[in-house]
C-alpha cells in the first residue's frame, strides 16, 4: 500500500513539473542546434548537452526531495485541519496564497455553522425539558383525577396516559442522545434498587394487562449511571410488556453480571433480528402492531452505548425473546 501511495506521488509530481521538463529539452535541443550551425565538435555539443540535463536533473531532484518533505508536514497538519486551519505554513506561489485564502474563507463558514448548530441544539434541549416538566403538571393533575373511580374505564385511560407520559420521556432522552454537554454521574449503585424502580413505574402495566412479573431481588452492585440504566432497563420493560399479550416477564441476573429481560410474547422474527436496534426499524412485529416508531429499542442501544455496556438479544417466534444487558465492563475510576 505504502509503495502504490509512494508512486502515485512521484507521477503526481512529474506531471505537475511536465513544463519544466519540455523546456530543459527544448532549451538542449536549440543549444544542440546553434552549437551544429558553428561546426562545433560533436563530443563539445554532447558534452554541453549533459551538463545542461544533469544540472536540471539535479535541480528536480533537489526540488523532489523538497515537495516531498512539504507533502509530509501538510498530510501532518491534515489531522488537525478543523482546529489549526488558520495555523498553515507560509505560502511560496501565488496559487498557495489562493488556496489558503479559501481554506481560511471556509473554516470560517464552518465555524459559524457549527456554532449556531451548537446553539439551536442547546435551545432545542431546553425548550424540549422544559416542555416536559411542564405537561407533568397535567399529567399528574389528570392522574389524580382518574384514581378517584375504581372503574374499568378509568383503567385503561390511566394506562393510555402512562403511555403519554412515557413518549414524552422518550423525547427527552432523545434529543438528550447527541447532546455535547456531560450529564452523567457515574458511581456505585445498588443493582437491586434500580430494577426495584423500574418496577414499580411499570406494576399498573403488569396488573393492568394481567402479565405476570417475576423477580428475585439481586445483591449486587455496578458502576454505572443511574439515569440512563433506569432508563435502559425501563425500555426493554415496556417493550417486553408491549409484545407480550399474555404470560410472564422475568428479570435475572446471571452470575456473569448478564442483567436479562425475559418475556414469552410473540418473539421476533430471525430476519428481523440482526436490525431492531436500527434507528426507525420497525420490523414484522411493528408492522403488525402500527403503533411502533422504531425508536425505543434504538433508544436502548444509545443508551448502552452512553453507560459502556453491550446490548444483545435472543428470540424465537411464538415463545418471547431475552434482552441481555453485560454488565461486566472494563473498571473504571471513579472520582
Amino acid at each position: 500500500m505504502q509503495h502504490k501511495k509512494r508512486a502515485r506521488i512521484l507521477l503526481q509530481f512529474f506531471w505537475e513539473q511536465r513544463m519544466i521538463g519540455l523546456f530543459l529539452i527544448l532549451a538542449v535541443a536549440i543549444f544542440a542546434l546553434v552549437f551544429s550551425m558553428y561546426d562545433i565538435k560533436l563530443e563539445a555539443i554532447l558534452y554541453a548537452s549533459m551538463l545542461c540535463l544533469t544540472a536540471g536533473l539535479l535541480f528536480e531532484g533537489v526540488h523532489l526531495i523538497s515537495y516531498l518533505r512539504r507533502h509530509a508536514e501538510q498530510q501532518k497538519r491534515l489531522q488537525g485541519l478543523p482546529v489549526f486551519y488558520s495555523e498553515l505554513p507560509p505560502p511560496r506561489t501565488l496559487a498557495e496564497q489562493d488556496l489558503q485564502e479559501m481554506v481560511q474563507k471556509l473554516g470560517e463558514q464552518y465555524t459559524a455553522v457549527t456554532t449556531d448548530w451548537q446553539r439551536q441544539q442547546k435551545e432545542s434541549l431546553d425548550y424540549y425539558s422544559a416542555w416536559v416538566h411542564q405537561i407533568k403538571t397535567p399529567i399528574s393533575s389528570m392522574k389524580m383525577i382518574l384514581q378517584q373511580e375504581d372503574t374499568e374505564e378509568n383503567h385503561l385511560l390511566s394506562a393510555e396516559l402512562f403511555r403519554i407520559e412515557q413518549y414524552t420521556e422518550m423525547a427527552l432522552q432523545y434529543l438528550r442522545l447527541d447532546s455535547k454537554t456531560n450529564d452523567f454521574v457515574f458511581q456505585q449503585y445498588d443493582l437491586d434498587s434500580i430494577i426495584r424502580q423500574a418496577i414499580r413505574k411499570y406494576a399498573p402495566q403488569f396488573i393492568l394487562r394481567k402479565i405476570r412479573l417475576i423477580y428475585e431481588p439481586v445483591s449486587m452492585t455496578i458502576l454505572t449511571d443511574e439515569k440512563w440504566m433506569l432508563f435502559l432497563l425501563e425500555q426493554l420493560l415496556s417493550n417486553a410488556i408491549k409484545y407480550t399479550p399474555h404470560g410472564s416477564v422475568t428479570i435475572s441476573v446471571t452470575p456473569e453480571k448478564v442483567l436479562q429481560v425475559a418475556d414469552t410474547g410473540i418473539g421476533i422474527a430471525p430476519e428481523d433480528l440482526p436490525r431492531i436496534f436500527e434507528k426507525g426499524f420497525t420490523g414484522y412485529n411493528g408492522r403488525a402492531d402500527k403503533k411502533s416508531t422504531g425508536l425505543g429499542l434504538y433508544l436502548c442501544q444509545q443508551a448502552a452505548k452512553k453507560i459502556s455496556v453491550s446490548l444483545s438479544v435472543t428470540s424465537e417466534v411464538g415463545k418471547g425473546s431475552v434482552f441481555s444487558v453485560h454488565l461486566d465492563i472494563p473498571p473504571l475510576q471513579v472520582e
